[in-house]
């Protein structure tokens, strides 16, 4: 049986869940997701814990605190100032708590997000641009349908 290995290409369903159970994505019931291992579509430590599975396993892993996508980072934590956000979207764009804001990364080619924790009078707004389960655990359960 084929097993997985870096740079390997993979089908595979997967459903990824935060601490409390709350199911983060899935893909069971529906299309497989399609990825190549090492391009980044996963987090650097589930990708670890891939490495060796064989087509066909279907199993869970479990993830420490902050193991998927690192510990949570004070300075992470940012405000952003209204006219940047003008420039960046609609000026008449209002933001309220929990909304999560595409930003491009400077060399115009990505993008990165945050979730918005508080917006002042003055417009202000006072982003969390960690992952939103950074410093959690996570159970990651897949299914390794093909190995390439």
């Amino acid at each position: 049986m084929p097993h997985v290995e870096e740079g390997s290409f993979l089908t595979l369903h997967y459903r990824m869940s935060g601490p409390q159970g709350q199911v983060i994505i899935n893909t069971f019931g529906g299309q497989p997701a399609t990825l190549s291992l090492g391009a980044g579509e996963l987090s650097p430590a589930i990708e670890r814990r891939l490495l060796g599975l064989e087509e066909g396993v279907h199993t869970t892993l479990e993830l420490d605190d902050g193991e998927a996508f690192g510990e949570r980072q004070p300075e992470m934590v940012q405000w952003v100032a209204r006219m940047l956000m003008t420039q960046l979207s609609d000026a008449q764009q209002q933001y309220v708590e929990g909304d999560v804001v595409q930003f491009p990364t400077p060399d115009g080619r990505g993008q990165y997000a945050g979730t918005v924790i508080e917006v002042r009078e003055d417009g202000a707004i006072l982003f969390d641009f960690n992952h939103p389960l950074a410093g959690q655990p996570v159970s990651f359960e897949v299914q390794i349908i093909g190995v390439l």
